[in-house]
């Protein structure tokens, strides 16, 4: 209940929201946030349910239970948007729906004016039912009704070959109509995982000296459970770095970590930590300058002093830069939406050509930036693939979730990228753009011949053997859209 406490230790997720009474720890929350790096908390901060305690032991009162939750809200979300949801009518129908009562009704107007013409002659009955029944059989809507279906079939084969699965061809018809694509960034256009994007070492550059720094850094952070601690261990190791023995390990939630690696003292955090350790001010503002922005920086420091600064990030996925380009190119405006700071979101963006960008957005107002943007006349798509982006991709013209992403994403968005870049995006749009122009190609086609050979069977120019011949034509048009719609199948995207 509301005010009832609850202990939460390292590796346990959250039970419920509340707040800190007392502890301090990092805490994942990429469940809904979507960020790769945890966030410190300290007595006051809230914490969420269905997050994960990562380091310390937290010591919480409950704020919120049941359907009150954070996660319950989304849910509810995800809820509304996936009812408010329109069924796109098929393209054929709506053409059917005129075209077969018209060709009924000339049918048997082509009998009646015939038979009325003809009624004095002998076999006059079968001479006026020929042409009605030549203009019925060529008329068969056969052609007609093969050209969605068949154009889609094929479409969606060719989807699944590049690892892009439809859930409905609802969905691909209506994906070519996308003029505006909302993209996650952590997962999405970023690998979703903390790593070191940048190293700039301080003072004494030689390369062992450089080694010497990188083997202290394995050795400290071999010993932390920290995300951050891990790509800083993970990089070092990429670099040859060789982890020595560790003594008097110390971690600081929320600053960094400290050890002795061969008698020497090593420490690895923020600026804080390294400025209550003693580290000159003067040297860290010099460190500072070769940081990239954007890029969370982690200082190093060893015997006192600065020896370099790492910088931690989600690393941009390869090819998002060029599937952003091929998403303009194409004439389709992209935003970028992220929980992430200002900074961050700043940099990511640049790095990819986004100019358009919204930082520190919460789960709650994705779907509500997304309607916002339909409001203004957009067809939106949204492309993510966390707990906080499924709210948004079912309230999205067009959902496409990321493969490896949650559940709930996947569930929500009805087409799935197994792949997980963002070619796939640009990929089910420009296939659905095809899809869409072989679809009135077909239509064409069908309704070309009708045009032509249904006037020529109610004006009794075919023979006897009319109907028969219609059949032919009629088999011919099947044939004509079937072909066309394998075309898909070697278009390039």
């Amino acid at each position: 209940m509301p005010g009832d406490g609850f202990r939460v230790l390292p590796g346990e997720r959250l039970p419920t929201d509340g707040v800190v009474r007392s502890g301090e720890s990092a805490v994942d929350e990429a469940l809904l946030s979507g960020e790769p790096l945890p966030v410190e908390k300290a007595p006051g901060d809230a914490v969420t349910g269905g997050t994960i305690n990562q380091t310390g032991v937290l010591d919480c009162a409950v704020t919120h239970v049941g359907e009150d939750t954070t996660l319950a809200r989304i849910a509810r979300l995800v809820e509304e948007a996936q009812g408010s949801k329109a069924q796109a009518q098929r393209l054929a129908d709506r053409v059917s729906a005129v075209f077969v009562p018209v060709i009924i009704v000339g049918a048997l107007a082509v009998f009646l004016a015939r038979y009325l013409g003809l009624a004095a002659e002998p076999g006059a009955l079968l001479r006026a039912l020929i042409p009605a029944v030549t203009v019925l059989v060529i008329a068969c809507p056969c052609a007609l009704g093969l050209a969605t279906p068949t154009a889609i079939m094929v479409a969606v084969g060719r989807a699944a070959r590049r690892g892009i699965l439809v859930r409905d061809a609802q969905t691909l018809e209506r994906a070519h109509e996308v003029t505006l694509v909302v993209l996650d960034k952590t997962g999405t256009i970023t690998e979703g995982r903390p790593a070191v994007v940048d190293f700039s070492p301080q003072g004494d550059t030689s390369e062992e000296a450089t080694r010497e720094l990188l083997d202290a850094v394995a050795a400290v952070e071999s010993r932390s459970e920290h995300p951050i601690g891990r790509a800083l261990c993970a990089y070092a190791e990429s670099r040859g770095a060789t982890p020595g023995e560790v003594t008097a390990f110390l971690a600081r939630a929320g600053f960094g970590v400290e050890g002795q690696v061969a008698g020497r003292r090593v420490v690895l955090g923020t600026r804080d930590l390294l400025l209550a350790e003693g580290a000159d001010q003067a040297a860290l503002d010099e460190a500072e300058g070769p940081a990239v922005p954007g890029h969370a920086p982690v200082y190093a420091m060893l015997d006192g002093a600065v020896r370099g600064v790492f910088g931690v990030s989600d690393r941009i996925k390869p090819g998002a830069a060029d599937a952003v380009a091929r998403l303009k190119a194409a004439g389709i405006e992209v935003v970028m939406l992220t929980g992430d700071q200002g900074a961050v979101a700043a940099a990511i963006a640049a790095a990819v050509g986004i100019t358009d960008y919204r930082a520190e957005v919460h789960p709650e107002d994705k779907a509500q930036i997304v309607n916002e943007l339909k409001g203004q006349g957009w067809v939106v798509a949204v492309a993510g693939d966390g707990i906080n982006d499924a709210p948004a991709l079912a309230a999205a013209d067009v959902g496409i979730a990321m493969g490896g992403g949650a559940a709930v994403a996947i569930e929500a968005a009805p087409i799935t990228l197994g792949r997980g870049d963002l070619h796939g995006v640009a990929d089910a749009l420009a296939l659905s753009r095809h899809t869409l122009r072989i679809i009135k190609q077909n239509l064409a086609f069908s309704l070309a011949y009708n045009l032509v050979a249904v006037p020529l069977a109610a004006a009794g120019v075919m023979t006897a053997h009319g109907p028969m011949i219609g059949s032919a034509a009629m088999a011919l048009s099947s044939l004509s859209v079937i072909a066309n719609s394998l075309r898909l199948r070697s278009t390039r995207l």
